[in-house]
């Protein structure tokens, strides 16, 4: 805790010390309004109509009897709905999905496309009738099968967030000359956001303003999106998102959004277009399945010569979506050959998108499985493996850290674990029919900025308020920004009022990649820091007040030279029954080292569910989709398992201390690395406690029961 004085007043520090939400109370209180339950006058209502082939051609939409039915307004569909532009390169650099542009087309991708929006009066005659429309269709054979090996399976070219291939060294060289070799293929699951708070808009237009209230993950990417879809000018364009019940990478430009602005168009009236809980699964992404290879060569003592990942994800045929899980190893562990590789073949299904951690949470449950293989065939304890293993540079890129402190997480983990009394063979410690086993893993994520404008404004009844286009999604970057503004304006809190998620306070950084906290501290310091400058120079406030604007595009480049991460060390402890075949978490402890921490209670709070999820991951979530349909099986959260209250045990998260001595922001970002490494702990301590290897997930009772266990054996690994 910092000490800084004001004037005569001396205040404490905000950053760093525990706060409750700014919030909270209006959220529990229910004033807190979320996008689909904000008022407005005239209000009508749209319901997406799907379709219910998974390939082919809309051959007919029978809107008379549905637009005869009481209170429905209109019917828009591919034949009669306003054209919109989709030949531009988005806000994160790349083409946008054409689901989100919907109608412009007969074409039928995948099961579930948007084929036609109802809107009435009500919600409940715009559901009627959309259940009513009739729609013809000319199916086409579909293809919705993944595997490996699999004719369409292709690399694709590099893009800002992915890059397909690394390589460095002779692979094979160093596989031949390597005394352990570890080559063993993993697969995750298709899973799914499933944010409490559906994906909800109301699009009016107000005074030649198209004004779209939205819950996404940031105003300005949805407000430039919408203005080059519809042509028009950014200016004229407003998206307000002030609360946000979750959104975890899905919550970008969809189908709903731009379906609301075509009705409000048409009608010149408000219209609201809620996505129901079905609908989510095939409208708003998901993260891909992923088929992966590792192969890794190590000498007798486990340093490792060769590490090779390829990784293959599926996309859909109108969008090419990676998956990046190979990327994991080209910052934790250094080989003398390192080739990864990210693969993908198009299917006919809805396109993925960016989940937490998109790529590191999958990627790092083979890479970490594999490195506990490692282990286990060299006579090694998994965390002085990757000891012996921890890089100095960037392993691929040659990079310096900025900080890597994944030894000190690994350390302070073990010894409150008691990692070292554990007797590392498996299948050994019973209680009655449970066997009982530990686990851990490594994590890690990359610490971004993007740059962001700000405004701070010093009230002339002596508070300040600060405006930027940030999003609170739940991860608590309201307070966060809050306490960031109040120490660089050297006063308390609660003489700062932070107002967010409105396009019209300037372009900033969406709430993704774990970025939208470092990115939006960085343009709050810099204004605060020139409005307290200029506020030592003396003179009254203006009734209007006094407001200085920041931009940090500038300032960010200059972050390149060096490689930035969060890590963590990841722990688990589980129970298998072996008659039911349940696995059941005893206990988790997540140690992470990852910057400034900003407000510990909120932070806390992001690790935990961030492992919470990581034992839905290991253990329930799993969407299986019919070969036969090309849909989903269970599209809904009673039939889409994931971690209850019940399966949630003991989960501790703390941090070491973290400083990075050339950033002037310091903070990494931790809305995402909590989930990474969680699963591969949990399936290590599985393997622990059977002596049998899962390399595929969820790791479901009948998966435990099908492979049996190797348990009191005490001797090497079986696989599942």
């Amino acid at each position: 805790m910092t000490t800084v004085t004001t004037g005569t007043t001396t205040v404490k520090g905000a950053v760093g010390v525990a706060h409750t939400r700014v919030e909270g109370r209006d959220k529990v209180t229910g004033a807190a309004r979320y996008a689909g339950e904000i008022p407005f006058a005239e209000l009508a209502h749209g319901w997406l109509v799907l379709s219910t082939v998974a390939r082919g051609r809309i051959r007919s939409v029978e809107t008379a009897p549905v637009l005869g039915m009481p209170g429905v307004l209109t019917v828009l569909h591919h034949g009669n709905a306003p054209r919109v532009e989709t030949d531009y390169i988005g806000l994160l650099g790349n083409l946008p999905d054409p689901t989100a542009a919907v109608f412009q087309h007969d074409r039928v991708p995948h099961m579930g496309w948007p084929v036609a929006l109802v809107v009435a009066e009500t919600s409940e005659q715009a559901r009627e009738a959309a259940e009513a429309l009739v729609v013809g269709y000319d199916e086409e054979p579909h293809d919705v099968a993944f595997f490996e090996g699999h004719p369409g399976t292709y690399t694709p070219a590099d893009v800002p967030h992915a890059q397909a291939v690394a390589e460095k060294g002779d692979l094979e060289s160093e596989l031949a000359l390597s005394a352990v070799v570890v080559d063993a293929e993993y697969t995750t699951p298709e899973e799914h956001h499933s944010p409490m708070e559906p994906h909800a808009a109301t699009a009016r237009w107000d005074s030649g303003r198209l004004e779209v209230v939205d819950s996404n993950q940031g105003s300005t990417w949805v407000a430039e999106e919408l203005a080059k879809l519809f042509s028009l000018d950014p200016a004229s364009v407003r998206v307000r998102s002030e609360h946000v019940g979750g959104g975890f990478g899905s919550k970008g430009v969809r189908p709903h959004q731009v379906a609301a602005v075509m009705a409000a168009t048409a009608l010149q009236r408000p219209v609201r277009v809620v996505l129901t809980r079905r609908q989510m699964f095939s409208l708003v992404g998901y993260r891909s399945p992923t088929a992966q290879r590792i192969r890794l060569g190590a000498d007798a003592d486990g340093r490792l010569r060769a590490l090779e990942h390829r990784s293959l994800n599926l996309t859909s045929t109108v969008h090419e979506f990676v998956e990046p899980s190979a990327g994991v190893g080209r910052v934790l562990y250094d080989a003398d050959a390192h080739h990864t590789a990210n693969r993908v073949v198009r299917l006919d299904v809805p396109t993925p998108t960016w989940m937490r951690a998109p790529g590191e949470a999958p990627g790092s449950f083979a890479l970490e499985s594999a490195l506990d293989e490692l282990a286990e065939r060299c006579g090694i304890d998994p965390i002085a493996l990757r000891a012996r293993n921890e890089p100095e540079t960037g392993p691929v890129s040659g990079l310096p850290f900025s900080s890597r402190n994944l030894l000190a997480c690994f350390h302070e983990g073990a010894r409150r674990f008691g990692w070292a009394d554990r007797d590392p063979r498996p299948g050994l410690r019973r209680e009655g029919r449970r066997l009982l086993g530990t686990g851990t893993a490594a994590a890690f994520f990359p610490a971004g900025a993007a740059p962001s404008t700000a405004a701070v404004t010093a009230e002339a009844d002596g508070t300040f308020t600060v405006r930027i286009t940030a999003a609170d999604i739940g991860t608590g970057a309201r307070t966060a920004l809050t306490l960031i503004a109040a120490d660089a304006l050297e006063v308390a809190p609660d003489r700062v009022r932070v107002r967010i998620g409105d396009s019209d306070f300037g372009p900033a950084m969406i709430a993704g990649g774990s970025m939208g906290t470092r990115s939006w501290a960085w343009a709050v310091t810099a204004a605060a820091g020139d409005l307290r400058e200029q506020l030592a120079l003396g003179g009254a406030i203006p009734p209007e007040g006094i407001t200085v604007r920041s931009d940090t595009s500038a300032a960010i480049a200059a972050l390149a030279h060096k490689e930035r991460h969060s890590f963590g060390a990841q722990f688990a402890e589980v129970a298998v029954d072996v008659t039911t075949g349940e696995v059941r978490v005893r206990r988790m402890l997540g140690i992470f080292a990852a910057g400034r921490i900003v407000n510990p209670l909120t932070a806390h709070s992001q690790l935990v569910g961030g492992m919470t999820w990581g034992i839905s991951m290991a253990l329930h979530e799993e969407a299986v989709r019919d070969q036969a349909s090309g849909g989903h099986v269970g599209a809904d959260l009673a039939g889409y398992h994931f971690a209850a209250h019940a399966d949630v045990p003991h989960i501790e998260a703390d941090w070491v201390d973290d400083p990075d001595e050339d950033d002037p922001v310091g903070i990494k970002g931790i809305g995402e690395i909590g989930i990474v490494g969680a699963a591969a702990a949990i399936a290590n301590a599985v393997w622990h406690a059977t002596g049998v290897r899962h390399r595929s997930l969820p790791i479901r009772p009948d998966r435990v029961l099908l492979a049996g266990t190797g348990a009191g054996t005490g001797t090497g690994a079986r696989d599942a």
